[in-house]
C-alpha cells in the first residue's frame, strides 16, 4: 500500500552537480546544486535550478555560461563545503585548495581535480518559483582518461559520482551493476 507524503522533491536518484561560474571581478566561484540534469540530446543541453539569492544565481545572469563539475567520492567533503557557503563572503577554491581552470569555450571556471567537466553555455532562463531554471547548451565534455573505459567513453565505476537523499540530506556512491540499458527489458518480449 502507497503512503502519500504531499509535495515533496524527492527522486533517485539525484546528482551531486558543482556549478562553476566567475562573478562580477571574475574570481572563480564553485556551488553544488543538486537540481539539475540532462533535458536535450539535441543540442546536447543540461538544466540546473539556482535560488535568486545565491551568488552563482548572480554569475550566471551575468556572464551566460557556466560549467558542471562531477566530483568523486574523494572530493564529497569539497564538494558539500561548496554548498554550505556563500561565494559571497568566501573564496572557496582557496579554501579548498582545488584549482579553478578558465574554461577556453565558455566564460566559466571548472575544477580541475574533478573526473568530468561540461561546459555551457545559457540558452535559456526561465522562472519556476523560488529556483530560476538555467538551460546550458553542452559546448564541450571534459574527462580525465584515468576515469575511460576500454571503448573511450566515461566507466562511471571509475568516475564514482556523488548521489544526494534530499529527505534525509546524505549522499551516497553507486549501487550495484544490474545489466544492460536498452537490452535486459528485451526478455519480456522474448526472441520477437
Amino acid at each position: 500500500m502507497k503512503k502519500s507524503l504531499g509535495p515533496k522533491t524527492i527522486i533517485y536518484p539525484t546528482p551531486v552537480l558543482v556549478i562553476g561560474s566567475y562573478d562580477s571581478n571574475g574570481r572563480a566561484n564553485a556551488m553544488t546544486a543538486s537540481w539539475g540534469g540532462i533535458c536535450c540530446s539535441q543540442p546536447p543541453c543540461i538544466a540546473v535550478s539556482l535560488r535568486k539569492a545565491t551568488c552563482t544565481y548572480d554569475n550566471l545572469m551575468e556572464h551566460k555560461a557556466f560549467t558542471v563539475n562531477i566530483p568523486s567520492e574523494d572530493y564529497i567533503r569539497e564538494a558539500d563545503f561548496f554548498g554550505t557557503v556563500s561565494g559571497k563572503n568566501e573564496d572557496k577554491f582557496s579554501t579548498t585548495g582545488l584549482t579553478p581552470v578558465k574554461s577556453d569555450l565558455v566564460d566559466a571556471p571548472y575544477i580541475r581535480e574533478f573526473p568530468l567537466i561540461l561546459e555551457c553555455r545559457v540558452i535559456h532562463t526561465f522562472e519556476i518559483g523560488l529556483h530560476t531554471q538555467f538551460i546550458g547548451e553542452v559546448m564541450d565534455l571534459k574527462i580525465e582518461e584515468s576515469v575511460l573505459g576500454e571503448n573511450g567513453v566515461p566507466d562511471i565505476e571509475k568516475v564514482k559520482p556523488v548521489l544526494f537523499a534530499p529527505e534525509s540530506r546524505t549522499y551516497y556512491g553507486l549501487g550495484n551493476f544490474l545489466g544492460k540499458a536498452f537490452s535486459i527489458g528485451k526478455k519480456l518480449i522474448g526472441d520477437k
